[in-house]
């Protein structure tokens, strides 16, 4: 393909000089979706120029200053988990996990790009018991501490990062006997100490780590549980932190009973619904917008709609987006703005949404690329704010927008 990218609805050919595509905020008309060709990027997610790919002079050198819009790694086995790192001093690093329906067979992959390949290589890799459902790098955006990396499945996992070597540094289960599934945890960026898990037995618990610093990592991590509390009536599918107030006792659950629920850690004895899904259909996701507090974005199962709350106004939805073909998988606000947000589905889409205009309907995305899979992640780099990461069947692909 000669277009691969879509700007405010408008074609970028690869011919044009202009680079990246990049978010814009004006109000846009339905894209054509760009496709996911080659590996390496030679067909980008935005438009990647390509006079001068074989000649000399001032067009040679701009060609190969120019980096790939596209980069992917391919497993042997279907991906699902991925997360980016947030470390400054290890750019362009995600982690990544096998789904494969076994307890032994799965491992948990960091992978990295190589300047000098310009290719999305492994440095390093475990194994995992259970596919892992969610991992996440430590929200550590002044690398205080030291590289860790948590993961979930069967309980909670911390895992400690050394260059090429991963160890596991502790797992955290609260219970004495029987550990129920878990289905997702969130750490939060203000208070690094805690972190959360949802859980299909109904509850969610808060736990208070103690993490050495970088200078003086010797001893394991050490855990606490805070709380545990029975958050729905149902299982619990996912549990985020907000930024609300001063970003640290806040969280937001979702869960099989079709609703979401703010909670405060101060006063747990109380929560509040701030949506309900109309036909009560269980909700799979959240995410809260990184820039504005108050917006949180969820969707239901086998759903083709993402919901847009403002939990200022509980129970009432503040926008619908509705261009998904198939069951929305995933989303993801962008870190550096409060007006866009990425959502992935079974229709092998990843869309960018601009919702400035709110509550204006939103029709249509700003941004669309089509991959050779149903996508089941996709998630927004915080270091490397202009690129997406996406999930389907055995490629991680990593874009730039």
């Amino acid at each position: 393909m000669t277009s691969i990218a879509v700007v405010n609805g408008q074609k970028r050919d690869s011919s044009g000089s202009t680079g990246a595509a990049q978010v814009d905020t004006t109000t846009a008309t339905a894209p054509t979706a760009p496709q996911s060709e080659g590996a390496n990027g030679n067909n980008g997610a935005a438009a990647a120029a390509t006079n001068g790919q074989n000649g000399g002079g001032a067009n040679g050198a701009q060609q190969r200053e120019r980096r790939c819009e596209i980069y992917r790694y391919t497993s042997d086995k279907p991906l699902y988990a991925a997360a980016w790192s947030y470390r400054t001093d290890s750019k362009f690093r995600l982690a990544v996990g096998t789904c494969v329906e076994m307890a032994q067979g799965n491992k948990v992959s960091i992978v990295q790009l190589k300047e000098e390949t310009q290719e999305l290589a492994e440095i390093a890799s475990f194994n995992h018991d259970f596919p892992a459902n969610a991992v996440g790098f430590i929200p550590d955006h002044e690398n205080n501490y030291p590289d860790l990396l948590a993961t979930t499945g069967d309980c909670l996992r911390i895992w400690k990062v050394n260059g090429s070597n991963v160890e596991q540094d502790v797992a955290l289960n609260n219970a004495t006997q029987f550990s129920a599934p878990l289905t997702n945890f969130d750490w939060n960026e203000t208070d690094l100490r805690l972190m959360g898990t949802s859980s299909i037995d109904t509850t969610c618990t808060i736990y208070d780590i103690e993490v050495e610093t970088a200078i003086a990592a010797v001893k394991p991590t050490s855990f606490t549980v805070k709380t545990q509390l029975i958050a729905h009536d149902k299982p619990v599918h996912d549990i985020g932190f907000s930024k609300v107030n001063n970003g640290r006792d806040h969280f937001a659950t979702v869960g099989a009973d079709g609703s979401a629920r703010m909670f405060d850690l101060r006063r747990l004895e109380h929560s509040t619904i701030v949506y309900e899904d109309p036909q009560k259909t269980p909700l799979m996701r959240l995410a809260w917008n990184k820039q504005e507090p108050y917006y949180l974005a969820t969707f239901a199962q086998d759903s083709n709609e993402v919901v847009i709350i403002d939990i200022r106004m509980p129970c009432n939805a503040l926008t619908r987006l509705k261009n998904h073909n198939g069951a929305v998988n995933g989303i993801a606000w962008a870190p550096h703005s409060p007006h866009h947000i990425c959502t992935a589905a079974d229709d092998a889409q990843a869309l960018i949404w601009d919702i400035q205009h709110i509550p204006r309907p939103v029709e249509d995305p700003i941004l669309a690329y089509s991959a050779a899979g149903e996508v089941n992640q996709v998630h927004w780099g915080f270091v490397h704010s202009n690129w997406i990461c996406i999930c389907f069947n055995k490629s991680l692909e990593i874009l730039r927008v």
